[in-house]
């Protein structure tokens, strides 16, 4: 059930105010739900693409379900590809916070598009119409991120890349773009926010992919120097500058309306010091084989090659895999001083308290961290291999070497399956070639 808009006092903000928060069962989306109850100062609509369904022992859900309970929040199902059911649930609202969806198959191409693009256009057609005035984007830094270089201190002057490596970036580019330039149509007012490597309890994506890499035996390896320096924002954060961006649209619209700002935690660190602590407080290793960025992507490529050769079912974009692989070798901090300036942000979380906060939340995910702790003495693998050229190689002491044998058995592979080779069609072959060269080496003169 709709909470009714006769309630929502424009410009009154001794009032409750009405917001309703679209993608409000999404990471971001919940951290936003939460911090919107807690401040106690507005009636909170939250709509999803899925029935909503709480947990019990969830703190947050617990919260929810309180202010289902009195009034201080409803919820309702919306299909952001239908222009109706936004229009039928956003009347009367202060103000529409657009998050990222819960449920998006980022291998269904068509249905990524109808959802982010097409549904970004009927939310502005949907405000239009039901006359809400304010509207707040959460974009994302790396739609002025395309790999290519590193970016320092970056600011809004920044431009978008013409052509991304990851279609999700891609697409939440134009979603972006759609918004900003909706500004001033109808007596619409709109903002996008860009907020950098967004983490937090219930991240469904950062975390888990590490502790994954982590599983793997891959999580040892740091690409490129290491040296590296990135923008992290806890989701808290998030939040906290969408309200901020909702109240600055109403006080100091020249400055905000139509613009997009930068969010982080304020804390630029390292990026492997970052994955370091989330990966040490799981109970995993730290990472300590520095691999040079251009080895990793031979192998990306071979192991494309090989999917493709074999025809096996690649899951996931495979450019977003070399996106991963740039992300964690580049430098790329942002400058927030307009966000700052203009929409009064700053942050609540500090980015250790935000690690800690996001480790307690993800203690599941380390139940068997034994298995992967470091051990001061030797492993099992080591005093069994013992200390030869062997063992070097498996064992990764010698990073050229095993990369070298990667290479060699990954030719040999090619040459004699997927060829479809056999011993004695590689021999002729290989006698062929000698007698070209010895061929050749005859006719040459002695003296040239």
């Amino acid at each position: 059930m709709v909470v009714p808009g006769n309630d929502v006092l424009y410009g009154d903000w001794s009032e409750r105010r009405t917001c309703f928060v679209l993608g409000g069962r999404g990471f971001l989306g919940r951290s936003l739900v939460n911090r919107l109850l807690r401040l106690g100062e507005w009636i909170v609509r939250v709509a999803d693409s899925q029935s909503l369904q709480l947990d019990p022992s969830s703190d947050s859900d617990s919260l929810l379900s309180s202010a289902l309970s009195s009034g201080q929040a409803s919820f309702c199902q919306v299909d952001v590809r239908d222009v109706s059911q936004i229009c039928k649930a956003i009347k009367g609202a202060f103000v529409v916070f657009y998050m990222d969806p819960s449920d998006l198959d980022t291998n269904d191409f068509c249905n990524c598009y109808m959802i982010i693009v097409q549904g970004a256009k009927n939310v502005i057609n949907a405000c239009r119409e039901c006359k809400v005035r304010r509207l707040v984007y959460n974009s994302s830094a790396d739609v002025v991120f395309d790999g290519s270089q590193d970016i320092h201190n970056g600011d809004e002057s920044l431009t978008c890349p013409w052509k991304f490596q990851d279609k999700m970036i891609d697409l939440k580019a134009q979603a972006e773009a759609l918004i900003v330039f909706a500004n001033n149509i109808d007596g619409l007012l709109t903002c996008a926010l860009r907020p950098s490597n967004v983490f937090g309890p219930g991240d469904a994506q950062l975390v888990p992919l590490l502790v994954n890499f982590a599983k793997c035996g891959l999580a040892k390896f740091i690409i490129g120097s290491g040296e590296n320096m990135s923008d992290f924002t806890f989701s808290e954060n998030v939040a906290h500058a969408h309200i901020c961006a909702a109240e600055a649209l109403d006080s100091r619209v020249v400055s905000v309306a139509g613009k997009v700002f930068f969010i982080t935690n304020l804390e630029p660190m390292l990026f492997w010091e970052f994955v370091s602590l989330i990966l040490e407080g799981l109970g995993f290793q730290r990472p300590f084989i520095k691999v040079p960025t251009r080895i990793f992507w031979y192998i990306l490529l071979v192991v494309k090659w090989m999917k493709e050769k074999l025809h096996l079912k690649n899951h996931g974009d495979s450019t977003s895999a070399h996106y991963l692989v740039q992300l964690a070798s580049r430098t790329r901090t942002f400058d927030c001083t307009a966000a700052k300036r203009h929409i009064g942000y700053s942050q609540v979380v500090s980015l250790e308290e935000g690690i800690t906060s996001t480790v307690e939340s993800f203690t599941h995910l380390a139940k068997d961290f034994e298995r992967y702790s470091y051990y001061e003495g030797q492993s099992k693998a080591e005093k069994l291999l013992g200390e030869g050229k062997v063992s070097d190689i498996l064992l990764w002491r010698d990073e050229r070497k095993t990369f070298t044998c990667f290479l060699a058995l990954a030719l040999v592979f090619y040459w004699f399956f997927l060829c479809g080779r056999t011993f004695i069609s590689s021999m002729a072959s290989l006698l062929l070639w000698v007698a070209i060269v010895l061929c050749g080496y005859g006719i040459i003169p002695l003296e040239m």
